[in-house]
């Protein structure tokens, strides 16, 4: 058998192991560097940048970013194969956008499919279809990142429009892909309950689609920004509180969609 895509090269900032986010089970989530969206709150703006990039992190200079072979992601992916076999758990790729690396996720997800390990990306689905094609051979579940009907509005906190991700939504589950649409509810963005009701009863005619997911907004990446030297333009936002989430969930339920906060 030709393993020579274990040897693809891809850059990643973060491997984070035991996670029970992004996915079913106990998962590791590989964070992939590059993305083509600039969302105003970003909770990774380290990801960002495909570049190599230095931040200070608790007063001290850190370089993010590391070229990897799919051969060493794998090594610290099988440290937990126990793990994802007992909670039907596997791997997640994050970032940043790995769909913006396609030839090395790609190869990650075919290297924890030949072992036996349930794959999953989150992903914004920004890029052409094509480019996405590539993935679903060996992919179990596509967490995707809906943010607002409104494409005005969308390229005004993302910085890109929505036209080509409402599309690639359609075509993917038209496709039989696993889908899932999740949500980052954020103050004076989308925490409308007209806004929310709109996105749930979108989702609800992709064909296959049955869970919707609202991720409260949060400042714990605020720091971060600090420490690349940016600013970060919604520091005055407060989260929205547990009852104002509770309101959104039953409002997006009316969809008939299974929705949670979190995921």
């Amino acid at each position: 058998m030709n393993n020579d895509y274990l040897k693809v090269k891809g850059r990643i900032f973060d491997i984070q192991r035991y996670s029970i986010h992004d996915g079913p089970g106990i998962r590791t989530i590989i964070f992939l560097k590059g993305c083509a969206l600039r969302c105003k709150w970003c909770c990774n703006p380290e990801s960002q940048s495909f570049d190599i990039e230095k931040m200070k992190v608790k007063g001290k200079d850190k370089l993010i970013g590391r070229d990897v072979t799919v051969e060493e992601v794998m090594k610290e992916v099988m440290k937990d194969i126990h793990y994802y076999n007992r909670s039907q758990g596997g791997i997640t790729l994050s970032g940043g956008e790995c769909l913006l690396q396609p030839d090395f996720a790609v190869a990650l997800l075919r290297a924890a499919k030949a072992n036996g390990i349930n794959t999953a990306i989150e992903s914004t689905a920004f890029t052409k279809f094509e480019i996405i094609e590539k993935f679903l051979p060996f992919l179990d579940l596509f967490l995707l990142d809906i943010k607002h009907l409104d494409t005005i509005k969308h390229k005004q906190f993302t910085s890109q429009p929505n036209e080509r991700i409402l599309e690639n939504a359609m075509r993917l589950a038209m496709s039989g892909q696993h889908l899932i649409i999740r949500v980052p509810v954020i103050p004076t963005f989308n925490d409308t309950i007209i806004e929310i009701r709109s996105i749930a009863e979108y989702a609800k005619v992709l064909p296959g689609v049955e869970e919707l997911h609202l991720l409260p907004y949060h400042r714990l990446g605020s720091d971060k920004y600090e420490g690349l030297n940016r600013e970060y333009e919604l520091k005055d936002l407060e989260p929205p509180t547990n009852e104002q989430m509770q309101l959104l969930m039953e409002e997006a339920k009316k969809s008939g969609l299974k929705v949670q906060i979190g995921g």
